[in-house]
């Protein structure tokens, strides 16, 4: 198959005319077809402004001005949309940034697993439970975790959006508030840092931070607004794609002096009349969408929706997708050769990325094409505990951020993101980090009704890992 290949012209549906993996069968395509025709009609959850924000950030990641964290839930549960929830896994995102931003010098984006993250691919369309097959949970935007209602149901696709929509406003909020001021240290308190070590390297980060802003701020070097708040953008795997389609809108093309200002302004409906060669189509759900390891077939539907939309957008790359097969799928996805387009999620295992990551990267470093390499060290390292818990060990998520950066560094290529399954609670998922948990200790505080997640001690254990290792590379590069 040619990198060449001469693609057909891609409309928001016409992923349609493509074979399509783990779709959802409902029962009742009249009410579906009603629940479609009211998301189309109703707002959009993000701009295309903030979407365009967004790609160029990712292009300076990829260029290696900037560095990418991505982190939330497997999939969020409609439980989640609280505020308690929200401001925990926002906390633990602003404060990985804040270590990472000291440890590599680099101005860090923030892309949370949030707003959106409800639907999960399974494996089977069914399951066993209590010795009787019943249909398998996809998540809250398909289905219940009851075993009673695991029926699909087409106005979960309403409750997600309203779920959706009103953390991103308290999100919206939140930032808006000050909530990620670096001037307040005392407002990210540190005391579920039951490590006193990681708690006084913490600290100590924190106060030499503020110290250099106030300084600054004192010769007048930066002004209140640009340390006083952060840009947080959502993201999701976008496996429903009649959701997908629904939230996918034409936006009239930006004039350059419009680009330059950031000014996108949205197409006046109806908006099926807007000519196509006017306009670009954003995915307004998030601002950031990426393809599963399941759904990443190249003549599949979801690659066929992803390759015309504007967001950026992510790709799974796995064990089970050879070198030859990734360079075609940034053929389809990044025609234009723009930096940054495409973020390549590498999910091998800690045992695995020897084998497979040199030759992804090779292949990837013969061609024009500039993505950013992104480490997800989690999918590939789920064990199941002497229990029956699912889990991860941390050593082994460690263990395979710290190879993916050397890898990367002896073949001339940069490990440029990590990408996490975390929560700001203080559950016990995964073992191992500061807090030593141990197989035993799993059932104490296991909440997930997925994945397994890192805790919020173990995200900044993460995190300072990270920052020592891009540290001493960079003491050790002055001193050469």
């Amino acid at each position: 198959m040619s990198n060449n290949i001469e693609q057909a012209a891609w409309t928001p549906d016409s992923w349609k005319t493509k074979p399509i993996k783990q779709d959802v069968v409902y029962d009742n395509p009249e009410e579906l077809s009603t629940v479609l025709t009211r998301i189309t009609n109703m707002p959009p959850l993000v701009s295309a402004s903030e979407i365009e924000r967004l790609r160029a950030q990712l292009k300076d990641v990829a260029e290696g001005r900037a560095f990418l964290l991505q982190g939330g839930d497997c999939a969020e549960s409609f439980d989640y949309c609280n505020p308690t929830a929200i401001e925990d896994k926002l906390k633990v995102l602003l404060q990985m940034s804040l270590v990472l931003l000291w440890g590599l010098r680099q101005p860090i984006v923030r892309i949370a697993r949030m707003a959106g993250q409800y639907a999960k691919p399974r494996s089977s369309p069914f399951e066993t439970v209590d010795g009787k097959q019943i249909m398998s949970y996809r998540g809250d935007n398909v289905n219940s975790i009851d075993p009673a209602a695991r029926r699909p149901d087409p106005q979960r696709l309403i409750s997600a959006y309203l779920h959706s929509a009103a953390t991103v406003n308290y999100v919206r909020m939140l930032l808006a508030a000050g909530f990620a001021d670096l001037h307040r240290p005392e407002a990210w308190d540190l005391g579920h840092v039951r490590n006193p070590s990681i708690r006084r390297e913490y600290q100590s980060i924190v106060n030499r931070l503020t110290d250099s802003l106030g300084f600054m701020d004192v010769i007048g070097a930066t002004g209140q607004t640009a340390v006083s708040t952060v840009d947080l953008y959502t993201s999701h795997e976008a496996l429903l794609l009649d959701y997908e389609q629904a939230l996918t809108r034409p936006v009239a093309k930006a004039t350059q002096t419009q680009a330059r200002r950031g000014a996108y302004e949205p197409a006046t409906p109806p908006r099926n009349r807007l000519a196509p060669e006017l306009c670009d189509f954003y995915n307004m759900s998030a601002h950031f969408i990426w393809i599963g390891d399941r759904t990443r077939q190249l003549d599949g539907a979801h690659v066929e929706y992803f390759r015309g939309v504007r967001n950026p957008v992510g790709v799974k790359v796995g064990p089970t997708m050879d070198a030859a097969e990734l360079v075609r799928a940034l053929g389809i996805l990044d025609p234009l050769l723009e930096p940054g387009r495409v973020t390549l999620i590498t999910r091998y295992g800690a045992d695995k990325i020897a084998k497979y990551l040199p030759a992804h990267i090779e292949a990837v470093l013969a061609t024009k094409h500039q993505p950013v390499w992104c480490c997800d060290p989690c999918h590939g390292n789920t064990t199941t505990a002497p229990s029956g818990h699912k889990t991860r060990s941390f050593d082994a998520i460690i263990s395979e951020i710290t190879d993916s950066i050397s890898i990367h560094q002896q073949l001339g290529s940069r490990l440029a993101g990590v990408h996490l399954e975390l929560t700001g609670e203080h559950v016990t998922e995964c073992t191992g980090g500061s807090m030593e948990l141990s197989h035993l200790d799993l059932p104490s505080n296991y909440q997930t009704f997925c994945d397994p997640r890192l805790n919020y001690e173990q995200s900044l254990d993460i995190a300072f890992k990270i920052a020592k290792v891009f540290e001493t590379q960079r003491e050790e590069s002055h001193i050469s």
